[in-house]
């Protein structure tokens, strides 16, 4: 049963005094100087078609394998526009969007870049801590990086990526950090039960400029939606924000500035997509494959998702319907208002995560890992997207952007004022530090620090000073200015300090350091019991959303064990000092920012292959390795003591013998070193083997059938006898051109990249006979000519040793009718076979044996049996 209760918000913050926040370091830190551009490149496009101007109804969608980034057309369900991103592949990508501009985050490597969506030209890039724990965000023209280790919201300028007036600072352990519709950040506080909205300060004129004096982001809401300690996820709304309390199962929603509280009967917990559109608001539990929607924050529908296991990513509302993943199989099932499934995207088919966003009135399915997407309009029609097609073409072609505008001289006006002035108390002493102003086209010459009655002027490139005659007790406030040619800039003041002669109770600092076997050392000074002896140290670990013990010890440092935190994670540490008498101190200032690390996972779905043209060579394919932290910098690909090293996931090793079956091993390495070792078989191409299967004749030609053994690799084959070959087919082969009636041996040659081998066959040829013609005419002088002997004149069929009809070269003669073997033709002295009757003329003669040997006939005298085809007769 659902109940409904109302929460009681304070509203803007000015209404409710909010507890001292524990301080801590920025991880971002002040661009001193852009890095460099990451040099995205555009697929498929020209260099005049580079500038894209936004336009409705589309969004950037990551490919992790290919590192690219592609422009999907919403309303055509094409690409138009794809971009490499060099480093990226195989890298997570956090993507932020607007339609004029588009920022990244690297997962891997921390790095942030801006991209001017009017020019396809990154602005500026800045370094973070890589791994889980920063987050970007993205609302027209404002742009925040939120570290929710530190608890540190800070804007950027996202034309430069430069600081934007003071951070917004929150207790260590944040979550949330999206902007609703209506342009505030949301920010979650577990360790107090609050959520709070953010306000953007206004840009300045020019990029990197600071803003005016006192122009800062600010933090306008804040209400209580839990209690301290809870786990929170958030959700914005089109306006307002979704807090799910996963400690105690309920939804509450702040809309307007009121609250209002729906418990879930959830026996798992709930996940919400990081933006919610509409009023209804999806609460997925994996854990119970269910989804619960909360309407109006007063009803709740729960409906199950098919299928099986807990790799459901958060449902997503859009046009009427609810859209929820599978991560296991890629599958997307849409549910009607009432849970019903009205329908089933197959999405990539295969493991992987899933993206759903909502972005220009269309809902867009990406699994990163995969070639394809797919887009719902909202009429819920599904169409399936080619992140990788080449023509990139679709939609309406990119508008020609304008010519840019001739460069402005740069205007000299007094610096900005100095950014994150810091005072930090010692006895009777403070020291003072800060980053660098804006120096507006005029050098900075030297910064002017004031407090305690002191004036203090310190060089440009000292940045900090040690301020000592205190006196302990007082409360202290610093301000610095810079000054260039043009003047002197606005001052901006520190925090206030209070000189002690007194050792604090907690640890003075904490120090962390990510080791390459998984541990992190977490070290403090030992700490002022006041009297009372130290009996142990308690370590608190804190990451983005969430706070857990890390371990106690009785020594100033503590290892925490591999595996205990997560490998590529943010964390940051807090230490609580214990008395012998159970007392402890208030929590110690935050630890730096460490990402746990170490060697990567073997390399999944090994294969390894014969490659068929390369001797003594093998393929070698695998999934990336889990890179435990790091980002994985090659991988070592070894098979028979040959080794290759590569940054790809798939290898050749060659130098192996010819037939050699190998193991293949594959590791991956990264800062931490080499990880375990993935195996698996292969062979190398052998030479081929022949088996005759049988063979055939005819009068004139061999063919002879057989098989071969590839040795895996590609077959060429041959076939050679009598000074005749053929070529082809590595199961049947015909020579031709061969001489009736004789025995051959065909040589079988079967050739890959290993080498060849051959085998043979023994084939005789058919015997061609041709009958000797003379056809009885009307004369009896023809009749006695063809049929008779008669000594000293010509008669019969005249056979020559030549072809030509010489006397003194006859070899014989034969009777009309005679049956003669032919061998081959020859080319000769015409004969025209006149006294035959049989309108026969050639130069052709044929080779036949007679009586006495084995000489020529004219053809005109031979009718070959078979249809009197010469063709069939080989050239003598």
């Amino acid at each position: 049963m659902t109940t409904i209760e109302d929460v009681t918000g304070t509203g803007p913050e000015q209404a409710r005094p909010r507890s001292r926040m524990r301080g801590g370091l920025v991880t971002i830190g002040t661009v001193a100087a852009l890095l460099a551009a990451m040099g995205l490149t555009v697929l498929g496009l020209g260099a005049a078609d580079n500038a894209v101007a936004s336009y409705d109804a589309s969004s950037w969608l990551w490919s992790t394998t290919r590192g690219e980034l592609a422009r999907v057309n919403g309303v055509t369900a094409r690409v138009d526009t794809r971009m490499e991103v060099p480093g990226g592949r195989r890298h997570q990508m956090q993507v932020a969007q607007t339609d004029r501009l588009l920022i990244l985050r690297d997962l891997k490597t921390g790095q942030v870049s801006s991209l001017d969506l009017a020019t396809l030209q990154i602005t500026a890039t800045t370094p973070t801590a890589p791994g889980l724990g920063v987050s970007v965000a993205l609302h027209e023209d404002a742009a925040f990086v939120v570290d929710a280790v530190q608890g540190i919201v800070r804007q950027l300028d996202p034309r430069a990526l430069t600081p934007v007036g003071e951070p917004v600072r929150y207790p260590p352990g944040i979550a949330g950090g999206t902007f609703d519709g209506a342009g505030k950040l949301w920010i979650a506080v577990p360790s107090e039960g609050t959520v709070s909205a953010v306000t953007a300060a206004e840009l300045p004129e020019t990029p990197g400029d600071a803003p005016p004096a006192g122009l800062s982001p600010k933090r306008v809401e804040t209400y209580d939606v839990a209690e301290p300690a809870h786990e929170l996820v958030v959700s914005t709304l089109d306006e307002g924000v979704a807090v799910l309390d996963r400690t105690s199962a309920s939804l509450v929603t702040v809309v307007g500035g009121q609250t209002q509280r729906a418990a879930l009967t959830m026996t798992a917990p709930g996940y919400l997509p990081t933006r919610t559109s509409g009023q209804q608001v999806p609460v997925t539990v994996p854990g119970e494959r269910s989804v619960h929607v909360v309407r109006d924050s007063r009803e709740v529908k729960r409906f199950t998702v098919p299928g099986d296991g807990v790799r459901l990513s958060p449902a997503v509302a859009w046009a009427g319907r609810f859209y929820c993943a599978d991560e296991t199989t890629g599958t997307v099932y849409a549910f009607d208002a009432e849970g019903q499934l009205v329908q089933t995207v197959k999405g990539a088919g295969r493991p992987g995560p899933v993206e759903l966003e909502v972005r220009e009135n269309h809902l867009f399915i990406n699994p990163p890992d995969s070639s394809t997407a797919q887009v719902v309009d909202d009429r819920n029609q599904v169409r399936e997207v080619d992140k990788y097609a080449n023509d990139v073409l679709g939609g309406d072609p990119p508008p020609v952007a304008p010519p840019p505008p001739p460069p402005k001289k740069p205007k000299v006006s007094k610096p900005g004022a100095p950014k994150s002035v810091t005072a930090a108390a010692g006895d009777a002493s403070a020291r003072v530090s800060w980053q660098a102003a804006a120096s507006n086209g005029a050098e900075i010459t030297r910064y002017v620090v004031e407090g305690a009655g002191q004036t203090r002027q310190v060089a440009a490139n000292q940045r900090s000073l040690e301020v000592t005659g205190l006196t302990n007790g007082e409360t202290y406030t610093f301000s610095v200015h810079a000054v260039n040619a043009k003047g002197e800039g606005p001052a901006r003041r520190s925090n206030p300090v209070v000189p002690t002669a007194e050792v604090p109770d907690p640890p003075a600092s904490v120090t962390a350091e990510a080791r390459p076997d998984g541990t992190v050392r977490v070290s403090w000074p030992e700490a002022d019991g006041q009297g009372n002896k130290i009996a142990k140290y308690a370590v608190t670990a804190t990451s983005a959303g969430a706070s857990a013990p890390a371990g106690e010890s009785a020594k100033t440092e503590l290892v925490v064990a591999a595996g205990q935190l997560e490998y590529g994670t943010q964390y940051a540490f807090t230490v609580t000092a214990v008395s012998e008498k159970g007392a402890g101190s208030k929590a110690s200032p935050v630890s730096n920012t460490v990402v746990p690390f170490t060697a990567p996972k073997a390399p999944g779905e090994l294969r390894a292959s014969t490659v068929a043209d390369q001797p003594g060579t093998v393929a070698v394919q695998w999934s990336p390795a889990v890179d435990n932290g790091r980002p994985v910098t090659k991988y070592v690909v070894e098979a028979a003591g040959k080794s290759v090293e590569v940054t790809d996931v798939r290898a050749t090793v060659g130098g192996l013998g010819n037939g050699q079956n190998v193991t293949v091993k594959v590791k991956a390495v990264n800062e931490a070193g080499a990880g375990p070792e993935a195996s698996t078989t292969a062979r190398t191409v052998a030479e081929p083997r022949i088996t005759v299967t049988g063979s055939s004749a005819d009068a004139t030609s061999v063919t002879v059938t057989f098989t071969v053994d590839a040795g895996g690799g590609r077959a060429t084959c041959t076939a050679a006898t009598g000074g005749k070959t053929a070529s082809g087919s590595c199961s049947s082969l015909r020579v031709t051109g061969l001489t009736p009636g004789t025995a051959y041996t065909v040589t079988l040659t079967a050739s890959n990249a290993a080498g060849k081998g051959t085998a043979s066959r023994a084939q005789t040829t058919d015997a061609l006979y041709g009958i000797a013609t003379c056809r009885n005419g009307s004369s009896g002088a023809e009749a006695t000519y063809c049929s008779r002997d008669v000594p000293g004149e010509r008669n019969g069929n005249e056979i020559f040793s030549v072809t030509q009809q010489d006397n003194s070269r006859q070899a014989g003669w034969e009777p009309n009718g005679a049956r003669l073997k032919a061998y081959c033709k020859k080319k000769g002295e015409e004969v025209y076979a006149y006294i035959y009757n049989n309108d026969k003329r050639s130069t052709w003669w044929v080779r036949v044996d007679h009586s006495k040997g084995r000489d020529y006939i004219p053809w005109a005298w031979l009718n070959l049996e078979g249809g009197d085809d010469l063709n069939l007769l080989p050239t003598c």
